[in-house]
């Protein structure tokens, strides 16, 4: 009996949201091309990381080579995009990466994934906060932080930051009351901010390209003795390294780079904005690649030129930008700079408020989160206890971590989430008949409404069981069937364990890998070998064979059809209605059979 009920509550763990059809229709809205959606992306994307982070980086992890990590932070978001953009294609569903996951893998993937976004968003919420109270502090001479440290850093963990930053509380808290009153995100103010920013980032390249020093990637030990000399304090300045372009070795620029992957967080925005483009099956990926092509050369710009202006280790890591002015001689123009980057990085923390509620807000209408934090205003539709409750809790990280934790934490939570949507497309690809029936035919005025539904992973398995090992390598079907998805999703859970385990042996022992332990690196050949393995066993299982119109380009060119496949995506001239009114919250039959 208790094994039954055992397996009942395993089965609503992964029971996920099926797309049926149904005959609701909505009026439609003005289209998004491709250049709409590249503003939208670039104005989602750039943010704290390109004014803040990158003097930090510069300085104690990266040196000049900061532009390198910013090249690999840019390869692994183009890759996580593409992820990004596929699993959109297959679920046919805009929204954020928690409705996916829902509708295509199941309730608690669907939990997970939104605990880490809340969580991201929080603490990038956080991060922006603690950036404009930086900023603004450096302005006005540091004099009101200095006398908080003086006062509270005796008292403050060792963990927390050397004094609570009531500025940036006081901001989260003052922004959180306008968005409780019914504010909503301005396209005007956005474009205004967005201009703002892209005139201050060219001035700053323009000024590197003026003011910048070539000899200033090739510093040696002679040269930071003499800037020793000239300052009278060592302590003063950064660390040395070894000098030259790459300071602090490879590791450094990996290191950089996964700090820097804070910078490109925001992409990701672009997929929610498909249901109003004409052909998203095109505009999506290309978008997104375009975006994250326009911030890497935009934070190459600016950290090829603070390096330039000023020796690395004499960057000011938490005003790079107007302390670089005033050591080339341009006081002025730092003060300006200054003014720009509060008030664009104003902007940023308000548009950061925006999302955090309407996931928990969708959340508690699915009865994962406490239903009191889905209640509303009657007039504005305002979630006032989603809203209330993410910010106070962004206030509250904003005033005791530092803005380096904080971006730790932000880079770690959106990279578990790509992981989690990669994952998520990689056992997609393998499912059997999860989508709609590839033999029902679809009115284009047809809409799409989640049904939530069991997993199809969790059924009886199929005769033949025994035959289980032959068809790892040799599948009986050209088309997938159920024992081949669940051999997928069983190896993809077996590849982000012996994945996970390298990277802690490769993290930790790394010298002892690669000077030839006998302990660790026979395991580390070991799970090398298992993960080429397993890798090969899910590639020789057979995928579905609906087509992907990304990834043929010739596909998406052709205008003349109006659905990008039968049966699962609706006519991309009528978008899908939005998820508060298709979202059936009390479907009948939930519960699984």
């Amino acid at each position: 009996m208790w094994c039954q009920e055992l397996h009942q509550f395993g089965q609503k763990l992964v029971r996920r949201r099926l797309l049926e059809p149904t005959d609701d229709s909505k009026s439609p809205t003005a289209p998004l091309n491709i250049l709409k959606l590249v503003a939208f992306g670039v104005a989602s994307t750039l943010g704290a990381g390109v004014y803040i982070l990158v003097g930090e980086v510069a300085m104690f992890i990266a040196g000049p080579a900061i532009v390198i990590s910013f090249l690999v932070a840019a390869v692994s978001s183009v890759l996580s995009g593409l992820c990004y953009a596929e699993f959109g294609t297959r679920v046919s569903w805009t929204s954020s990466a928690y409705l996916y996951s829902y509708i295509s893998m199941g309730e608690l993937w669907a939990f997970v994934t939104a605990w880490n976004l809340i969580l991201s968003y929080v603490i990038g919420t956080g991060s922006v906060a603690r950036a404009w109270s930086i900023a603004f502090g450096s302005l006005i001479g540091n004099h009101i932080f200095q006398a908080l440290e003086g006062t509270f850093s005796p008292y403050m963990p060792y963990y927390l930051a050397k004094y609570p930053d009531f500025v940036a509380l006081s901001l989260v808290l003052l922004l959180t009351g306008v968005l409780v009153l019914g504010a909503r995100e301005s396209v005007l103010v956005g474009k205004i901010s967005t201009g703002i920013n892209l005139l201050v980032l060219s001035f700053i390249i323009l000024s590197g390209f003026i003011k910048g020093d070539r000899h200033n990637w090739k510093l040696t030990e002679q040269d930071y003795t003499l800037n020793t000399s000239e300052t009278g304090d060592i302590y003063s300045l950064g660390p040395l390294g070894s000098g030259g372009f790459v300071p602090f070795d490879y590791d450094g620029i990996l290191h950089g780079a996964a700090l820097c992957f804070y910078s490109f967080v925001g992409f990701d925005d672009i997929v929610t904005k498909g249901e109003k483009a004409p052909n998203p099956h095109r505009s999506i990926p290309i978008s997104i690649m375009t975006t994250v092509f326009i911030c890497f050369v935009a934070y190459f710009g600016v950290s090829a030129t603070l390096t330039l202006m000023v020796p690395y280790y004499q960057i000011e890591p938490d005003s790079p930008f107007p302390q670089a002015f005033l050591h080339v001689g341009w006081g002025p123009a730092g003060y300006v700079v200054a003014v720009g980057i509060l008030c664009f990085l104003l902007y940023r923390l308000q548009s950061s408020l925006f999302p955090v509620p309407q996931v928990i807000q969708e959340m508690a209408e699915d009865g994962l989160l406490f239903r009191g934090l889905a209640r509303t205003r009657a007039r504005k539709k305002t979630p006032i206890m989603a809203t209330l409750s993410s910010g106070i809790l962004s206030g509250i990280i904003a005033l005791l971590f530092e803005f380096s934790n904080l971006v730790d934490l932000m880079s770690i939570g959106h990279l578990l989430v790509y992981s989690l949507v990669a994952f998520f497309v990689l056992v997609l690809r393998y499912q059997p008949d999860w989508n709609l029936s590839k033999n029902e035919k679809i009115e284009d005025k047809i809409q799409m409404k989640p049904l939530v539904k069991e997993n199809p992973l969790d059924s009886e398995p199929e005769a033949g069981s025994s035959k289980t090992l032959k068809s790892l390598w040799l599948p009986v079907s050209t088309t997938p069937t159920q024992k081949s998805a669940q051999i997928v999703y069983g190896c993809a859970f077996l590849l982000v364990l012996l994945l996970t385990i390298l990277s802690l042996i490769l993290a930790q022992w790394p010298s002892q890998v690669f000077s030839g332990d006998p302990v660790l690196t026979t395991v580390a050949v070991l799970l090398l070998l298992l993960t080429t393995g397993v890798t090969v066993i899910i590639w020789r299982q057979p995928q579905d064979p609906s087509p992907l119109p990304f990834r043929d380009f010739s596909y998406t060119l052709d205008t003349g059809s109006d659905t990008a496949w039968q049966g699962t995506i609706i006519n991309s001239h009528q978008p899908p209605a939005s998820t508060s009114q298709t979202l059936d919250k009390n479907i009948p039959g939930a519960e699984p059979s």
